[in-house]
C-alpha cells in the first residue's frame, strides 16, 4: 500500500491569500500547502480520500493515473469542491465512480452537487458517481475499510483505518471506541492545525499527546496552516512524529 500526500493544508491553504509572513513567502516547498487530501495506493487500484478544491491541480501533480473510488471524510468546503473534477477520470474510464461516505456527507453531496448522482444523462461530460452510505466496515478492492467516529468540534467526521494506516484528519476529540481502533498502527495521519489550541482542530502538542498514548510506528501530522514552518516544527517533534507535506509518498506494509 502506498499513500500519497496530495494536499497537507487547512482549509485557507498556504501561502495565505494576502499574507506576508515567514511561512506563507517561504522558500521550502514544504510550506506550500493545498488543502488536505490523499491520494491511496492498493497495487492497481487507487483511492481519492476528499476532493478539495484544488483536486485537478493535485491530480496533475501527482500523476494520478486512475480514479477507482472516492471516499469523504465530511461534507466541508475544502474537503469537497473539487469534486466535479472527477469528471475526466469518467470520460477516460467510461464508468460510473463509487463514492463512500456517511449519511450526512451524503446529503450535503447532494444538495451541493446533486448532478454527480443522475445516472439518467449518459453524457460524459458530467461527472458521475455512485453513492453508497457508510454504515460500518465495507470491503473495497479485497481490503477492508473501516470507518472511524472523530468529532469536529460538534460535527462527525470519518477517519479511515485501511490495514495497518489510519487517515485522521478534522477533529479535536477521539471517542475511546476510536482510540482502541488506532493503537498500534504502522503509520498514523493525524490532524494538527497549530501550535497555538483552536476549537475544531488538535493542536500540534495535542496530536502529539494522542500518537504518545496510541504508539504507532510512525506518525504524520496534517491539516497545517501557515503557523506552522515545517522545518522549524520538525525540529521540536519527538522521534517518530514528523509533519506531512504536498508531494510526500509512504509506503505501508499490507498484509
Amino acid at each position: 500500500m502506498r499513500l500519497h500526500f496530495l494536499g497537507t493544508g487547512t482549509s485557507q491553504g498556504v501561502p495565505v491569500i494576502g499574507c506576508t509572513c515567514a511561512v506563507c513567502t517561504s522558500a521550502d516547498p514544504r510550506n506550500h500547502r493545498m488543502r488536505s487530501s490523499v491520494w491511496v495506493q492498493l497495487g492497481d487500484k487507487h483511492i481519492v480520500i476528499d476532493t478539495p478544491a484544488e483536486f485537478r491541480l493535485q491530480a496533475l501533480r501527482a500523476k494520478l493515473p486512475r480514479l477507482d473510488a472516492l471516499l469523504y471524510t465530511h461534507a466541508h468546503a475544502d474537503h469537497i469542491f473539487g469534486i466535479d473534477d472527477i469528471r475526466r477520470y469518467n470520460q477516460m474510464q467510461r464508468e460510473v465512480i463509487p463514492l463512500y461516505a456517511s449519511k450526512e456527507t451524503l446529503e450535503a453531496l447532494r444538495q451541493i452537487a446533486g448532478y454527480i448522482f443522475d445516472f439518467d444523462d449518459h453524457n460524459w461530460a458530467l461527472p458521475k458517481a455512485e453513492p453508497h452510505e457508510i454504515t460500518g466496515p465495507f470491503e473495497l478492492f479485497g481490503r477492508v475499510v473501516e470507518p472511524l467516529l472523530v468529532w469536529h468540534g460538534k460535527m462527525p467526521v470519518t477517519a479511515f483505518r485501511i490495514g495497518r494506516m489510519a487517515y485522521v484528519t478534522d477533529c479535536n476529540a477521539i471517542p475511546d471506541e476510536t482510540m482502541e481502533r488506532l493503537e498500534g498502527l504502522d503509520l498514523l495521519v493525524l490532524d494538527a492545525l497549530r501550535h497555538r489550541p483552536h476549537p475544531t482542530h488538535f493542536s500540534i502538542s495535542e496530536a502529539v499527546e494522542v500518537i504518545q498514548r496510541l504508539k504507532p510506528k510512525r506518525a504524520l501530522l496534517t491539516h497545517l496552516c501557515h503557523e506552522v514552518d515545517h522545518a522549524a516544527t520538525e525540529a521540536e517533534l519527538p522521534p517518530g512524529i514528523r509533519l506531512a507535506y504536498d508531494g510526500l509518498v509512504e509506503e505501508i506494509d499490507d498484509p
